[in-house]
């Protein structure tokens, strides 16, 4: 009698290791790109979260900055990445018209998109020895002047801080391109520039200028999101200024396309979990960005409506190529 269940022990044996291979994610540490520059809003919405999903994963959670081509190389890293779970990455707006600006063949479809995980308003920042005092007084100073007199900078060309650059303008009766755009890597390098006295100002996230503000080498105008920040409560909004411009970048938890359900799965729960930790939330809170969670559903719907008024924005102020 033991002898006729010894091939069912067997195979319940030879089963184990297969069983134990598929709920095993993750068995090792887990890759997550960043398609723009450290110290950006990209990078700082992944690494806060990242605190908290390494807790709920119970695995090194690493951190990789991969930039270039405008956020193409990152991006790209990501969507051809073996879909086991073990690369992942934080996504931003530029997913949605990459294909608009004729950059690349990456859209929202070439992810696995699990939620939305945080938005970041647009601002204007200058360096602290600006004339500039308000962003009436820049936008006079800019209308007044010739077109490409004055430079801006904060994303690659027709990225997220350009659109909102491009926009503000509009909305001040110019040109969409009476400043000229200096194409960079992110954020912070773009920071790096304005206190440098490279370019004239930066239309990234007053966030990623706030450590330059409070040193005393950066000055920020406003902020181009509905309410002002809590963090640099002194920003007015744009609105307040009478003029009628709102931009906030957003930034999502991704994978590559096709990941295995069961890795989805813990994923979604797993990220949910680590981005409901208040310690999470107020660190984001803290630095003026506003987490977000979503359903994957709801998440790749919102991408790909924001690619449709993304392209139609794009092409109305010429930057589009396809």
């Amino acid at each position: 009698m033991l002898r006729r269940h010894l091939p069912l022990l067997a195979g319940g044996l030879l089963a184990a290791p297969s069983l134990a291979r598929a709920q095993a994610w993750p068995a090792r540490p887990v890759t997550m790109v960043v398609p723009w520059a450290a110290g950006g809003g990209a990078d700082s919405v992944t690494r806060i979260f990242v605190s908290g999903l390494e807790q709920e994963l119970g695995q090194p959670v690493n951190v990789v900055n991969r930039t270039g081509g405008n956020g193409v190389v990152g991006h790209s890293a990501i969507a051809t990445a073996k879909p086991d779970g073990y690369t992942l990455g934080v996504a931003s707006s530029e997913i949605s018209y990459f294909r608009t600006l004729g950059m690349s063949e990456i859209s929202p479809d070439s992810f696995d998109i699990i939620s939305r995980l945080a938005t970041i308003p647009a601002g204007v920042t200058v360096r602290a020895g600006s004339p500039w005092k308000s962003v009436a007084e820049m936008l006079a100073a800019i209308k007044e002047g010739r077109k490409g007199l004055y430079t801006a900078s904060g994303s690659g060309l027709g990225g997220s801080w350009h659109i909102a650059l491009a926009g503000m303008l509009r909305a001040a009766g110019m040109e969409a391109d009476q400043v000229r755009w200096v194409p960079s890597q992110g954020g912070a390098p773009a920071m790096q520039d304005v206190v440098a006295g490279g370019i004239s100002m930066a239309t990234c996230s007053p966030i990623e200028g706030k450590a330059l503000i409070d040193a005393g080498q950066a000055r920020g105008l406003a902020v181009m999101g509905r309410n002002r920040l809590e963090v640099l409560p002194g920003l007015p909004t744009l609105v307040e200024s009478s003029l009628d411009w709102t931009f906030e970048n957003w930034f999502a938890l991704v994978g590559p396309r096709g990941l295995p359900e069961e890795t989805h799965r813990r994923l979604l729960d797993a990220a949910g979990r680590a981005q409901a930790k208040p310690e999470v939330r107020n660190l984001l809170a803290q630095r003026g960005i506003v987490p977000v969670w979503e359903t994957p559903d709801a998440a790749g719907r919102f991408a790909r409506d924001y690619a449709i008024t993304a392209a139609g924005l794009l092409r109305a102020l010429g930057l589009a190529k396809a």
